[in-house]
């Protein structure tokens, strides 16, 4: 599709508010949900960091009790799904409110789907599976990159089958998201770059996607602009309020664009990475984009071209090979002063894993929007690439 074409689009995103101390309003948007008794879905390292305090003090000031289920890994796993439904009916909870990046987040979707639904958390992969919605969400993101906050997406691990499924559906879109970029003062540079790029990657794959919109554009190539200038500062100096603030707005744009047009090979590919190898679904996205560009660019090379000057490239006078060679290496030079260097290898992948990610990113549901359908031997190509 064309940002000028007049296909139908429809665009769903929760209720959200950003700024400075944001997620200090959980109590009060937890009270407006009717909640009595929340579960607060988070991981040990956000609790460590201190973040996870002034939200239950706020829940304790509207008179909400709650329960906390910390036992999230960096890649939610689906027994992790489970046994946080086990504790939302243990603990007779009414509604949750998940505090942490995308890992938290998706858990917490899978927790509501489970305490809806009934069955396991595997039997919804796929796209609008989900019968009941969820019991209220509020999600509170710490990271700028996942925008799991504001999507219709829930990526859990299938431990069994050792790969990522995606399970996307209006009814895990969260009812309220606080975007607060206070705690992103305490990301390292590393956990800033990867989730960074995980946003870019959104971002990208949303503007080339064959379900873009006019409006998902708009959010897109912002995202872009905005992730461009801040990330890289952002990383250098964590402390500083106006980049950090600056990157969650990204991530947010980011967000909202790649829950309307989806995504595309990279996610596909990434999350079969991710599921098999058990690897940081950022850097898996950072290590693959440039090699995916390469692929797709001859499906849409104007929209890669917006990309690029979005990432303040000089495309002019420069022939269509010139164009894609410029958007690739200065998007992996990007990728580099981030100190985003490993290569597939590096991570421990083996050449030899390559036809069974292959055969596991083929089946996710993100390849059905990439702008260019590969085959099985495209990513097997592909993956190879990246070592």
């Amino acid at each position: 599709m064309t940002a000028g074409s007049f296909e139908l689009r429809k665009f769903v995103a929760p209720e959200f508010v950003l700024g400075t101390d944001a997620r200090l309003l959980a109590g009060r948007y937890a009270k407006n949900l009717g909640a009595r008794h929340v579960l607060v879905v988070t991981d040990p390292i956000i609790i460590r960091e201190g973040w996870v305090k002034g939200v239950t003090d706020s829940l304790e000031e509207e008179e909400i009790g709650h329960t906390i289920f910390s036992g999230v890994s960096p890649n939610p796993r689906d027994e992790e799904a489970m046994k946080g439904a086990h504790a939302f009916k243990e603990s007779a909870c009414d509604s949750i409110v998940a505090i942490g990046g995308g890992s938290p987040i998706d858990c917490a979707k899978g927790i509501g789907i489970v305490t809806s639904n009934g069955k396991h958390i595997l039997e919804y992969e796929g796209v609008d599976n989900i019968p009941v919605p969820a019991p209220p969400l509020i999600c509170i993101p710490t990271t700028a990159g996942t925008g799991a906050d504001v999507s219709q997406f829930a990526i859990i691990n299938d431990t069994r089958r050792r790969v990522k499924i995606a399970i996307i559906s209006k009814k895990i879109v969260p009812d309220i998201a606080l975007i607060d970029p206070v705690p992103l003062t305490s990301l390292n540079s590393e956990l800033t770059a990867h989730t960074g790029m995980d946003a870019i990657t959104h971002s990208v794959e949303a503007y080339v996607s064959n379900a873009s919109s006019p409006v998902t554009d708009i959010n897109s190539l912002e995202s872009v602009r905005l992730m461009h200038a801040h990330l890289q500062p952002a990383a250098k100096s964590p402390k500083n309020p106006e980049h950090r603030y600056q990157t969650m707005l990204g991530s947010l744009l980011a967000g909202l664009a790649f829950s309307n047009a989806s995504l595309g090979a990279v996610h596909a590919m990434a999350h079969s990475l991710g599921g098999f190898s058990d690897l940081p679904h950022g850097e898996c996205n950072a290590l693959l984009l440039q090699h995916v560009i390469a692929f797709n660019f001859p499906a849409c090379p104007k929209r890669y071209e917006d990309i690029g000057v979005a990432f303040g490239m000089d495309l002019n006078d420069l022939n269509l090979t010139e164009k894609k060679e410029r958007i690739i290496s200065g998007i992996a030079a990007f990728r580099d002063t981030l100190g985003v260097t490993e290569t597939l290898g590096d991570l421990g992948v083996t050449k030899q894993d390559i036809p069974q990610l292959a055969q596991n990113a083929m089946h996710d549901p993100c390849m059905a929007t990439n702008p260019r359908q590969p085959t099985r031997k495209d990513i097997e190509r592909i993956y190879e690439e990246a070592f």
